[in-house]
């Protein structure tokens, strides 16, 4: 038994900073996906306790599991705080992000739970493999707020070479058939954020929810101006903030503590290229049913496609 025989889909719904709450995370296991949330969205540790015995009280063993997402970068000043509470409340899947995984490993494994690494690279991948990760969440290009630069066709492929481990994949993926092929290409999950980003259960803005809806892949700019780090922007939000996506400047000074970088993500808004799927704003429940319609319809059409395709030239 793993934390996963519990999933409906191969789905995690990625934990997006002032998105993702514990009605995000319930919903999310309820509808048989894994639900990820980033700690530094509770303003406090009691908060972030709270949320914890929320989302814990709500879920049963039958649910998809929850996942807890931690920044261990250096200037994350709470990371001790929040790792206290991980231990007390054992999420099964914990994905670090922005800094070496290594910080939570005694933590997370102490009780049985899995540690991913968020990662963009490939030198970021090996250095978490070797730090002895039980899986890496690649993200790639096409994926909203901080995003990477590679294919996730390519990452997935290059990480095999090297990783036996669970790998979650994410950057683009908006329906059920781009699931299919992430898996087919070696994934094991997809890392899902844009396609919840305007669900009833987000924490979004309304206007945000809305520009999301009305939005396509050649509304985002990917610049590292906004937080230091390279992220997927929605360039209407930008131009309403008073800045010009085409000159948007240098890198900002990086920062992640709690509550530091926040002004600029309530103000600027991150979205994938994934958002073309998303045309109304709809319980997560319903996302699901319809991601494992598009999921099933296309592991049909492909098992259809191969029984009619002719034997290659020179096939055994």
């Amino acid at each position: 038994m793993t934390a996963f025989d519990t999933l409906r889909l191969p789905v995690f719904a990625a934990p997006m900073f002032l998105i993702s709450g514990p009605e995000m995370v319930i919903a999310s296991c309820k509808a048989g996906i894994g639900g990820a949330f980033p700690t530094p969205n509770c303003r406090t540790v009691e908060d972030l306790d709270r949320w914890m015995d929320q989302i814990t009280s709500a879920l049963t063993p039958g649910d998809a599991p929850w996942i807890a997402n931690m920044i261990t970068h250096s200037t994350n000043t709470r990371l001790a705080d929040d790792l206290r509470l991980v231990a007390e409340y054992k999420p099964p899947v914990v994905i670090t992000a922005l800094g070496s995984p290594k910080p939570v490993m005694e933590t997370v494994k102490a009780y049985g739970g899995l540690v991913f690494a968020d990662v963009v690279s490939m030198k970021l991948a090996k250095k978490a493999a070797e730090a002895g990760v039980d899986g890496l969440a690649c993200v790639s290009a096409g994926a909203g707020g901080h995003t990477g630069h590679l294919s996730p066709f390519a990452f997935i492929s290059a990480v095999r070479d090297f990783f036996d481990g669970y790998i979650a994949v994410g950057g683009g993926v908006g329906d059920g058939a781009g699931i299919a092929g992430a898996v087919a290409a070696g994934a094991d999950f997809v890392y899902m954020g844009t396609r919840f980003l305007a669900t009833r259960e987000s924490m979004a803005q309304p206007a945000y929810k809305q520009m999301v809806i009305d939005a396509g892949p050649d509304d985002l700019v990917v610049s590292a101006a906004v937080t230091g780090t390279p992220a997927s922007w929605l360039k209407p939000s930008l131009r309403a903030a008073g800045q010009d996506p085409d000159n948007l400047g240098g890198p900002a000074e990086r920062s992640y503590v709690s509550g530091g970088d926040n002004k600029r993500w309530r103000d600027i808004w991150a979205a994938g290229q994934g958002l073309e799927a998303v045309r109304v704003e709809e319980p997560i429940a319903d996302v699901v049913a319809q991601l494992e319609r598009e999921y099933l319809a296309a592991l049909k059409r492909f098992e259809t496609k191969t029984a009619k395709r002719p034997a290659l030239r020179g096939a055994a």
